[in-house]
């Protein structure tokens, strides 16, 4: 916003009161004093009449320069304005503009619209009077002196008398209004300075509300005139639109191509002047141009031709439109591209039809008259209904094709129908015989070969639905039996395969007749049947059909002239929401069995809770070996080998004990089995090996060894050998610090891979002991086979030994150390608990032993306390 200064009426203090007396002198001061309010308030009038007249002009519909005139009027009768300019500065740009100059001396008139550099006025009185920011009075010399300024005569005459103001807009000089008299007798006061400060600030305003007034007045005609384009480009857009519908429309609507070029002819007449139209195609060789439509005020027809030079021919070799005037024509032909052909044209317009990719065709309009001159507008108009048109002669030229295909498909289709008809009759027969097929297929899949009952899976898709009908309805019981034939193999083995099969046939059979209709029999494999009994009430049913089973196969079976018995044991599962799949109710349905077949065969047993709580347990147990592996719970303790005359320490035996968290200390008896049943044994030995390995050093003083119990599948194994001789070295053990103890049945299976292991040991020095002699085989090719250095005789004869006994035990071990003596074998005698089983063994000539006499198993630190063992470093 313009700041605007005091007006001089509303600077002028009030008139005091009029004196009284009758002093002459006094009354002559308020007289005169009287006569300058007056004239103030004149001149405060004057100001005020030229402010609104200002105002009025500024919101005038007058033209700009009869706006900046009737301000050098209103500023002539506040002064002297003979010579009057008003100057528009930019402070962005730095730039002048004289909008109004008047001088009766200086000819020199500035444009109003040119804007001057700054840097272009250096020396002139009016740039100095901006920058300077106040108003500047005073002869021409003067006012240079007072800013600074050098005198250039390009800049205008001296004057006697110049008076400039600034036009301020909140501080920021816009402006400025200047005054100058060349005539010594009119000059310039304060007052006059302070009134054209006041009225240049109005003339700013006002100037300004010009300026706003027009940039809005130019902003709305340009948005009417875009506004105007763009309604007239709606319109242009509309009509094309329309164009365009109607030819795809009379592509599918005109009975023949003929009434379609001449529709095409019709709708583009709308957009531009076609009154000679034409269209010309290639013919199918290439080397023809046809004009299926023309129609022309000169040429009446246009004949097929062969391909010269021609505009048509241009366009269709460039690919590209053709706008030609008749100077261009002329150019082209001297130039000897193009040749002539019918009447001359003043204006020529041909653009391309693209079919199938390439230019196969011309569409043309031309003018033989100046009246009408195609422009690039109606180039590219009708290059673009060019494309659409040529889409729809794609479309006719397929339909036709279409048509025609059509046709001859009929031709054979009609030709075909009594082969097809002949091929489906055919199909039909090899349809059902494929159906027969897979029907065969899938009863095979879910049926046993040999007894034509279901099989595994068939059985479990039927506990399946059983087993969520008892979901959704906890009243919907059923029961699974799993059935195992007692003695099967015996027959098997004694009167061969095929007897065998007619036994399980025979066996299906009786099964089968036990059991009611919505029941099934399946079998699961070799000699296990399994029975599904749906719609149960209770356990005694499932227990009723049990000993049905039971006694139809405990009849005698005529095979094969012979007569044959079996027998069945029989677990039964009834269902339980516990039960989350089929197979967790089979699973608990072998254990029940197996009970069955532990308590005496031919018998029939239910799966209860103390059979899930072994079941728990047994899974538990399997977690916790798993979950021990990874902790390295098991440990090896150690038994002492003791001479038996004099009882020092000649090795130690090394036994697994598992630090269970909850259990406490396990010995092998508690987890073996089950450990060999999952696979975890073999990691538990090498478990238990490395700690060994590790502690032999600790052990080790003197001539002592450790014995290190190996399970047959380690011999079995491939490179077992390799892996103890690495282990054994990384832990730098000595060949003779360790020795092995394998059992009679680690010798059965196998033996040729076992004895070549033990060899390859023995040669590199690791000496193995045959464990637990006596209570096996006992085969003595066993002892002269096997590269072994000794053997232990089992704690069960030890026990046995009695004072004055010549035979019984006595008598086997005296035989056992005579026998091993005769081969070079060394002997221990295993579990000597009391002091006369000692000094029996000793008169029976044995010199080694180890037993709870000597030791319990101990821990390493356990042993080094006891013993005071010293570590060999």
């Amino acid at each position: 916003m313009t700041q605007r200064p005091m007006s001089p009426n509303q600077a002028m203090p009030a008139p005091p009161p009029l004196p009284r007396g009758d002093d002459p002198a006094m009354l002559a001061a308020e007289v005169g004093r009287l006569r300058v309010d007056v004239d103030r308030l004149g001149r405060a009038e004057r100001l005020q009449r030229a402010l609104f007249a200002i105002s009025d002009l500024a919101s005038s519909g007058e033209e700009t320069a009869v706006v900046l005139r009737g301000l050098h009027e209103i500023v002539g009768r506040l002064m002297y304005a003979e010579n009057f300019y008003i100057v528009r500065y930019s402070p962005e740009s730095e730039t002048l503009r004289f909008i109004y100059f008047a001088d009766s001396v200086d000819p020199v008139l500035p444009d109003p619209l040119e804007e001057f550099p700054a840097t272009a006025m250096g020396s002139s009185l009016t740039l100095a009077l901006i920058r300077h920011g106040r108003p500047v009075l005073g002869p021409s010399h003067q006012v240079r002196r007072q800013l600074g300024v050098v005198r250039d005569e390009a800049h205008g005459p001296d004057s006697e008398d110049w008076l400039g103001v600034p036009m301020l807009d909140e501080g920021v000089v816009r402006g400025a209004v200047v005054v100058q008299s060349y005539d010594p007798t009119a000059r310039y006061s304060d007052d006059d300075s302070v009134l054209l400060a006041y009225v240049a600030q109005h003339i700013l305003t006002a100037l300004a509300r010009r300026d706003a007034q027009e940039e809005l007045e130019r902003r709305v005609d340009e948005r009417t005139r875009e506004l105007r384009e763009q309604v007239t480009e709606r319109e242009r857009s509309e009509r094309l639109q329309a164009a365009l519908f109607k030819i795809a429309e009379q592509a599918g609507r005109s009975e023949s191509i003929e009434v379609f070029y001449a529709e095409v002819h019709g709708i583009v007449s709308a957009l531009l002047d076609a009154r000679n139209f034409f269209i010309a195609l290639l013919t199918q060789d290439g080397t023809r141009l046809d004009f299926p439509y023309s129609v022309d005020e000169r040429d009446q027809k246009r004949p097929r031709r062969l391909l010269a030079k021609g505009l048509t021919e241009f366009v269709l070799t460039s690919g590209q439109p053709l706008l030609a005037d008749h100077n261009a024509i002329h150019d082209l032909v001297a130039k000897g591209q193009v040749q002539s052909f019918g009447t001359p044209s003043v204006c020529w317009l041909g653009v391309p039809l693209h079919l199938g990719g390439r230019a196969a065709g011309v569409i043309a309009v031309q003018s033989y008259t100046p009246d009408y001159l195609y422009t690039r507008r109606d180039q590219e108009l009708l290059s673009f209904v060019s494309f659409h048109i040529a889409q729809a002669l794609e479309r006719r030229q397929a339909n036709e094709s279409l048509r025609q295909a059509y046709a001859e498909l009929e031709q054979r289709v009609a030709s075909r129908t009594s082969e097809l008809a002949d091929a489906n009759r055919e199909l039909l027969d090899q349809i059902s015989v494929r159906e027969r097929m897979e029907h065969k297929l899938k009863h095979e899949a879910l049926h046993d070969t040999l007894t034509g009952l279901p099989n595994r899976s068939h059985l479990l898709g039927r506990m399946g639905m059983a087993l969520s009908r008892f979901r959704h309805d906890p009243k919907q019981l059923f029961a699974v039996l799993f059935l195992d034939l007692d003695r099967f193999k015996v027959v098997n083995d004694s009167v061969g395969h095929l007897v065998g099969d007619e036994l399980l046939k025979e066996a299906a059979r009786r099964i089968g007749r036990c059991v009611r209709d919505p029941d099934m029999v399946a079998r699961l494999g070799g000699d296990e049947f399994a029975i599904v009994l749906d719609f149960i009430h209770t356990d005694a049913d499932a227990v009723a059909v049990a000993e049905r089973v039971i006694v139809a196969l405990a009849e005698p079976m005529r095979i094969a002239g012979k007569e044959l018995y079996t027998s069945a044991s029989i677990g039964i599962a009834l269902v339980d929401p516990r039960y989350r799949s089929p197979e967790e109710l089979l699973r608990d349905a072998d254990v029940a069995m197996y009970r069955a077949k532990a308590n005496g065969r031919q018998s029939y047993s239910i799966f209860d809770e103390q059979l899930h709580d072994a079941a728990l347990k047994l899974l538990e147990l399997e977690g916790d070996l798993r979950r021990a592996l990874q902790r390295q719970e098991f440990e090896p303790y150690y038994q002492p080998i003791i001479s038996l005359s004099d009882g020092s320490m000649m090795g130690y035996e090394a036994l697994m004990r598992w630090h269970h968290p909850v259990r406490g200390l396990c010995t092998p008896g508690d987890f073996i089995a089950i450990a060999e049943e999952t696979g975890s044994l073999e990691q538990m030995d090498w478990q238990v090996y490395d700690l060994v390995c590790r502690d032999v050093r600790r052990l080790g003083a003197g001539k002592t060894y450790i014995s290190l119990n190996v399970a047959p599948r380690h011999l079995r194994s491939p490179g077992f050998d390799e892996r103890l001789l690495e282990l054994m070295s990384r832990h730098q053990v000595k060949r003779d610090q360790l020795r092995l103890e394998v059992t009679e049945g680690a010798l059965l299976e196998q033996p040729e891979v076992v004895q070549a292991c033990l060899g390859r040991l023995r040669d590199a020095g690791v000496a193995t002991m045959l464990d637990d002699f006596g209570t096996g085989y006992s085969s003595l090719s066993y002892l002269h086979r096997f590269p072994l250095h000794g053997l232990k005789i089992d704690r069960s004869f030890v026990a046995e030994l009695r004072s004055g006994e010549s035979g019984g035990s006595t008598a086997i071990v005296r035989a056992i150390r005579l026998l091993a003596d005769s081969l070079g074998l060394e002997v221990i005698a295993e579990g000597i608990e009391t002091e006369d089983q000692r000094y029996q063994l000793r008169l029976l000539g044995l010199s080694l032993g180890q037993g709870y006499l000597f030791s319990r198993p101990a821990s390493v630190g356990t042993m080094m306390r006891r013993y005071g063992v010293e570590t060999i470093d």
